[in-house]
Order: C-alpha cells, then structure tokens, then sequence
C-alpha cells in the first residue's frame, strides 16, 4: 500500500540560519533551497523486516490491519511505517513486533551499504564501526547466521546498544571487538564494511545540532581518520574480496576524497559500479582545485531531496589479486 506522504516542515525551524560556507559549499553540489527544505522537514519513518525470525509476508500480515507500509525500492526487507488509525502513533519502537526482533527500525538510506556489500553464508565479514548495529544485523541476516561476522567498534558505551539489538535479532554468528578500527592487524576476510564516523551532513533533519556544529576544520580532521580506517580495512581484505565505504555526509573530502585516496596508494585497488533503484546524483570529480581519480565516478552520491530520506554515499572497492 502507498502511503500518502507530505513533506512536514519541523516547527520552529525557519529562522535556522546556516553558515555561509556551508551555503557556499552546498550550492556548488545541489540546489541549497531544495536541499534545506529535505533537511528542515521530518524524517519518514522506515523498517527492515529480520528475516531471520520472521518471513517479510507474514510481518507484514501480522501489521497491515493497522499500519500502511510501502516498499522501499532499493531493500526488499524495507518499509516506510505509518499509522492509518485515528490515532497516530509514531512510537514504532514499542510495538512487540519491534520488541520481539521481527523489525529493526533503520533510516531508509542507510539499508543501502549492507545490500551493496552483499555478504554470503558462510564468509568471513567485518564491520569495524559497528555501533549501534542497524547495518551489522542487516549483515547477519544475509548471511543467515553463517560464517562469522565480527562487529567491532571503538566506542565502548556504544557497545552496550550493539550488544542488546544482536541478542534482540536472534544473531548467533557474530563476535563483539572494542578496539580503535586503525589498529586492526594480520585479519583476513571475504568482505567489509567501514560505516565510517563522519560530519553527518546528510542526517540534518533528524539531528538539526549538526548545522551549528559544521565547521571545515572538523571535516579535514575526519576525513584524516577517514582514510587511515579505510587503509586498515583494505590491507585485511583477502584479494578479490569486497569492501563497502560509506557515510551519512555529503563532504567531498570525507567521501569521493577518501575513496580517491585509497586508489592512488593501493595498485590493486578499484571501484565497482553500484546499481540499485534508486535517484542519485553524479559523484564529485574535483573539489577545491583536487582532481580524483576518475574512478570514483562508480559511487552512490544521495543528496536528502532525491528520495525524501537522509543523505548518504557509498562506494564499492575490489580488491584485485596480486
């Protein structure tokens, strides 16, 4: 069923005033108005069916009676939510279905990286910036609890929430690491993920503090662990293996730079055309007078107003045999 959906602005946001920089910045990449007008408007809210303890229709049998669910196209276990009774609810969190594990609660765009990385039963997997778990019990649902997959994350209070939604998930295939991801050493595996800490630009309109806190000191800073945790990454992935980068911001320098950086250090690396159903727009070739390596025209660029979801990036990389 399609769900009849308005963009609702978020009160009292229209005197929000963003830096100009960051106007200067984002007016070279998209149209600034339509971009602050996704990003001053409330999130949509979406779910991911866990097949691992529930069928995708008979989740959706068991909901429908009351909650309209439509299809996310890219994500065959995805579903924006919306209550069709007179009352509402939004508090999708506290149904039992959630409780239970049947449904994982995830942003729309963010499905994507683990759809994209595509692991199998039976691989040897890592996501090194694990926490909270949204993409590491996507991870174990497609590889239906085979393997191993290993969850790290540097941040031990996080762990806590990683810990609580792998056991909620039904996950018996994973192992918890909290250890700095650059540290990693003499590890092999089939495939990994880095969902990388990054300035978040393109989460504004569920965290509106990022507008304020933006600042080009801070994206320079980042992209700098950035790359040292991507480096790490490639060095532990076995040759022909896959590996997925992606954030949740739109700054050059933390995504087409940092991918831009691993090709021209790393002969045997390169990127892989990503093809899902979705609207994107054409990665960053160049930023403040940088050429990148023409092969970063492969990633998935995802401005919030494409989709009405947040904003993302995310790249593919192979790893060729020596």
């Amino acid at each position: 069923m399609s769900l009849q959906h308005t963009l609702q602005p978020i009160p009292k946001t229209q005197d929000i005033v963003f830096k100009e920089k960051f106007i200067e910045r984002y007016s070279a990449m998209c149209d600034f108005e339509e971009f602050r007008k996704y990003s001053l408007s409330f999130l949509r809210k979406s779910i991911r069916v866990n097949t691992l303890k529930m069928p995708v229709k008979t989740l959706v049998a068991r909901l429908e009676h009351r909650w309209s669910l439509e299809q996310v196209p890219w994500c065959n276990e995805g579903f924006w939510i919306q209550d069709t009774s007179e009352e509402k609810r939004r508090d999708v969190g506290n149904l039992p279905e959630h409780v239970l594990g049947y449904i994982y609660i995830q942003e729309a765009a963010s499905m994507i990286p683990p759809i994209v990385l595509d692991p199998k039963p039976g691989e040897r997997v890592l996501d090194l910036c694990a926490a909270p778990g949204s993409k590491t019990t996507q991870l174990a649902q497609y590889m239906n609890n085979q393997g191993i997959l290993l969850a790290n994350d540097s941040d031990g209070l996080r762990l806590a929430a990683l810990g609580i939604n792998i056991q909620r998930c039904g996950i018996t295939n994973c192992v918890i690491t909290n250890m700095q991801g650059r540290r990693f050493r003499e590890m092999e595996f089939d495939r990994i993920l880095v969902d990388a800490p990054c300035s978040g630009t393109g989460t504004i309109r569920k965290s509106l503090k990022t507008i304020t806190m933006w600042n080009s000191n801070m994206v320079k800073r980042l992209a700098g662990t950035q790359r040292q945790l991507l480096t790490t990454a490639f060095a532990m992935l076995r040759p022909g293996g896959a590996l997925v980068y992606s954030t949740c911001t739109l700054e050059p320098e933390e995504d087409e730079g940092v991918v831009d950086a691993l090709l021209k250090t790393r002969p045997n690396a390169t990127t892989v055309p990503i093809d899902l159903c979705i609207n994107s727009r054409r990665p960053v070739l160049s930023f403040e007078g940088k050429e990148f390596d023409p092969r970063v025209k492969n990633c998935l660029r995802i401005f919030p107003q494409d989709n009405d979801t947040e904003g993302f990036f995310v790249a593919k990389i192979h790893k060729e045999s020596a």
